[in-house]
């Protein structure tokens, strides 16, 4: 063995720079005592991954300055170990860029490679995203050159080239590394989640362990931040693109792996390999620790939500459940004139089946008072959404008075397929403070329902969600006989159309082409057009899709294109 290697894979906080220094001190003092000699910490570990405005502010930047100081000083007696670390690092005023009224910070995304209690050498990120979630050329300049760092001594010294994380997405950083004597990439990275992103991260980093001939360590972080989660799976890669470690998804983990020359030849990275998992399994973690992690790095003390006896309600009291225990989850119903009798049966029996507190307040007297408040106004007028809305607009008002007297957020139960097409109320099931499964459609949602039925990966409970919430026709109940099919096409035709036009751009040309209805396509995406305004007032959710409404919809309320 020439070297051992661990990956700090933790969740760190946005703006914690002191705890977040404390978590890398204390990992890597633990795995110096392991005989680790490269400890790897990911993208911007110091500060968070992202700051997003707070990187204007100097005052922040000098913190991260002051954190990586801090780590240096705890480490300096540790011989021989290496430790990189991200964070922000001041170039000055050299580009001289202004924007309106806010001087651009000139930063670089930056690495810091500390030995003995030294910065021996920082990188600066040269290949800056600037699509989907990530914004960095709002904040950072771009770096140029190379980073490439001795670890050992002698005959078992190893020379590792440096890269942060959209670096390695490109030839030229590695193939730069590589020439000044790489003979391993280390690549820290902050990559949000989306469904098939670890895989898709994996096979770009076999493609530049191909090109480059080099083994690859991939060092993330986990955790959940806003909307966006991280999901971890560190992994490694040999220099045949062989995959040669994995480590767990969404939980943290010191992932360790060695560096030898078996039989003098090439170098080879041997590491645990965690099974690949499926797609719903990642999908209901990506949603559990996005709300425990912004309950709790928040300081809410639990959450509150409207039960229905529908589907979304109930995904969404199982999802808060495995989150944050039952005992920290309240649920309640609040029936209408409207309301089946199922509904309160079925809204009953799964909140005992997840001995959650649970609550009904009929919202009766009170819709019977607006509509009395307003009959004059109203009269000789038919009844329509406006009394519907009334209804969804007083289960806000109550869910929003509990979370102000107790302090729980309320969570919102609406999903991307209602989002989409604005089928949700402005102050009424829209109110909250986060939105749990804002980025599933519809028919994602079903699936969700099913496989968590099938499995318990909590040890909460098993089967929360009876059947007949699943298979029952959803509705919102707001007038007699409704469902959610009056008033949109079937979810399977909404959600493929979405999935196309919405996260996909497709064309709307390309679409008929696939066979789907013209008059279907104009219906749905006139819905998601005028029905901006309503998003743009909706709480954050989490973001599970490579497109989300949220950092990655970015479209005018006021906007006269229809195509």
């Amino acid at each position: 063995m020439l070297l051992k290697i661990c990956v700090a894979q933790l969740n760190y906080c946005v703006g914690d720079m002191s705890g977040n220094a404390r978590k890398i001190i204390d990992a890597a003092r633990q795995a110096y005592a392991e005989g680790a000699r490269l400890v790897l910490t990911p993208e911007l570990a110091i500060c968070g991954y992202a700051a997003e405005d707070l990187f204007l502010r100097p005052a922040f930047i000098q913190a991260c300055d002051d954190a990586v100081d801090l780590v240096a000083r705890e480490l300096a007696g540790l011989k021989g170990l290496a430790v990189v670390v991200g964070s922000p690092v001041s170039v000055g005023d050299a580009l001289g860029l202004r924007t309106r009224s806010v001087s651009v910070p000139q930063l670089y995304n930056a690495a810091h490679v500390l030995r003995e209690g030294q910065r021996v050498q920082t990188y600066a990120k040269r290949e800056l995203p600037n699509y989907q979630v990530f914004d960095e050329r709002r904040y950072f300049a771009p770096g140029q050159g190379h980073c490439v760092f001795t670890v050992g001594d002698g005959a078992d010294s190893v020379c590792v080239g440096l890269l942060v994380c959209e670096d390695a997405w490109f030839e030229e950083p590695a193939q730069a590394a590589k020439a000044a004597g790489a003979e391993l990439l280390a690549v820290i990275n902050a990559s949000p989640f989306h469904v098939g992103k670890g895989a898709e991260r994996e096979s770009m980093m076999r493609r530049r362990a191909l090109a480059t001939g080099l083994p690859i360590v991939f060092a993330h972080l986990v955790g959940g931040q806003d909307e966006v989660v991280f999901e971890g799976r560190s992994f490694a890669i040999q220099g045949d693109g062989a995959l040669a470690g994995r480590a767990v998804s969404f939980d943290e983990s010191l992932f360790e792996m060695t560096l030898g020359r078996p039989d003098g030849g090439a170098l080879k990275l041997l590491a645990s390999i965690t099974p690949e998992r499926s797609a719903e399994a990642d999908l209901w973690d990506a949603l559990v620790l996005g709300v425990k992690d912004y309950l709790g790095k928040n300081g809410f003390p639990g959450a509150i939500l409207g039960l229905s006896g529908g589907i979304d309600s109930a995904l969404v009291l199982a999802v808060a459940v495995d989150a944050l225990g039952a005992d920290k989850v309240r649920a309640v119903m609040m029936p209408s004139p409207y309301t089946a009798d199922i509904s309160w049966i079925d809204a009953r029996e799964m909140a005992g089946r997840m001995q959650v507190r649970y609550d009904e307040i009929s919202i009766a007297p009170e819709f019977d008072a607006f509509k009395a408040s307003l009959a004059a106004e109203f009269e000789g007028l038919p009844e329509d959404t406006t009394e519907e809305n009334i209804q969804a607009r007083i289960r806000g008002v109550f869910l929003m008075a509990l979370s102000n007297k107790f302090g729980s957020i309320v969570l919102t139960t609406g999903n991307k397929s209602e989002m989409a097409t604005g089928y949700c109320t402005l102050y009424g099931d829209m109110a909250g403070g986060f939105a749990v499964i804002k980025d599933l459609l519809k028919t994602t949602v079903f699936k969700l329902a099913r496989w968590r039925n099938a499995h318990n990966p909590y040890g909460t409970c098993d089967s929360p969600i009876p059947e007949r919430i699943i298979t029952r026709p959803p509705s919102a109940e707001l007038r007699p006989d409704q469902t959610d099919q009056d008033s949109l096409p079937p979810y399977e035709v909404l959600d493929a159309i979405l999935e196309r036009y919405m996260e996909n751009d497709e064309s709307i040309d390309s679409m008929v082409a696939a066979g789907f209805e013209a008059s279907v396509i104009e219906r749905i995406t006139r819905l998601i057009k005028i029905n901006e305004y309503k998003r743009r007032q909706a709480p954050i959710g989490i973001r599970v899709s490579h497109r989300s409404f949220g950092k990655d919809w970015r479209y005018p309320v006021t906007s006269k294109f229809r195509a």
